[in-house]
């Protein structure tokens, strides 16, 4: 009796979803998975949309449904930063200046909506701001000088289960007490303060600013020795690894693993990381470091890059999108659509941070 009364119920329950409207439809199964300017656009549907898009179980919601790069800051040390939408119509932030932080700063980094930014002035505080929300948080006063452009990392990972923004800031720094080691700071939102690992590293040469990616409890940084220099957060032990290529590829994640893109021909090749310990085997080994995953032809099609040039056509490479200059345009390919886009003015110059377009709240 009772399990067919349960049966019965099931059916019912399955039912009732025929008889929803459209509207409520879409408010409940896709409005989590719109970008944040869409869906401010929406406000004005009706009253019922109004109240869901500016709940904080909505904004949450958003936060870990949405993912995709919707577009980047370009970050100029003489000028305010400014930003490139992937789609104007679907991604945007109110403020691309970021006027709404207490001083001038310069974006140093960014992770699944927020961004970590540098005052430029006094002793250069770090903020960590959602510029499409406007809230931002100011961080303590590390314990060690990072130096006047640091190599930082944030880590945001956004969690059903978490509805306080918990990241970590990750800094590899030269060591003022060590030569040619490098040390670690990381600051925990969790624990509100920084703290310095007991992990030094020596031989890396400097470590490039802007170059470090996170992927599985694992940063990666270029150093200026053409290698990468791999730090284990869970475990605090760095190492060195042979890269793919320096000065024609960046790094980026694509399926959860460390990839090196470069462009190539009459478009890009894409290698991931298969082994990180090929540098403990014995000589002549036949594993190698690095496995080919794909190779994309793209038109107009990004200039390789030639040794010693700053000025490299392809500018990012991570998840589904690369950002690539050709001439004076800007272009960028989805890796899931397969379409290419033109998305602005190539002449502009300066570091390019990715942005997902997230209403995460700190």
């Amino acid at each position: 009796m009772d399990r067919a009364r349960r049966a019965k119920e099931l059916v019912a329950n399955k039912n009732s979803m025929i008889y929803m409207d459209l509207k409520d439809i879409v408010k409940d199964h896709a409005l989590p998975f719109l970008p944040a300017k869409s869906l401010f656009r929406f406000n004005g549907v009706c009253k019922d949309w109004k109240l869901q898009i500016r709940s904080p179980f909505f904004a949450h919601k958003q936060s870990t449904s949405f993912s995709d790069v919707s577009g980047f800051f370009l970050v100029s040390a003489s000028t305010v930063p400014s930003f490139i939408s992937i789609d104007s119509m679907a991604y945007g932030v109110p403020d691309p200046s970021l006027k709404f932080l207490p001083e001038p700063v310069d974006i140093r980094a960014s992770s699944n909506g927020l961004l970590c930014c540098q005052g430029r002035e006094g002793y250069k505080a770090y903020y960590i701001c959602n510029p499409v929300t406007k809230q931002w948080k100011k961080l303590p006063k590390p314990n060690a000088d990072h130096g006047s452009d640091p190599a930082l990392v944030l880590i945001f990972e956004p969690s059903l289960l978490s509805f306080v923004a918990e990241y970590k800031l990750v800094c590899a720094f030269p060591s003022q007490d060590f030569e040619n080691g490098h040390e670690f700071e990381i600051y925990s939102s969790k624990e509100g303060s920084w703290r310095i690992s007991g992990e030094i590293f020596y031989g890396s040469g400097s470590v490039v600013p802007r170059s470090g990616v996170y992927a599985n409890d694992i940063i990666y940084w270029y150093a200026s020795s053409g290698r990468i220099l791999v730090f284990d957060l869970k475990m605090e032990r760095a190492q060195l690894l042979y890269g793919h290529g320096y000065y024609d590829s960046i790094l980026g994640v694509i399926d959860g693993k460390l990839c090196s893109t470069k462009a190539q021909g009459t478009g890009v090749t894409i290698s991931v990381l298969s082994n990180a310990y090929t540098n403990t085997m014995q000589m002549h080994s036949s594993v190698k470091a690095w496995e080919r995953k794909l190779t994309i032809n793209l038109t107009p099609a990004p200039v390789p890059s030639t040794v010693g040039s700053s000025t490299g056509s392809l500018l990012f490479a991570s998840g589904n999108l690369v950002l690539y200059r050709c001439d004076s345009k800007l272009h960028s390919y989805n890796l899931r659509t397969k379409e290419t886009l033109f998305i602005g003015d190539g002449l502009c110059h300066g570091t390019f941070v990715p942005h997902v377009n997230s209403l995460v709240e700190i």
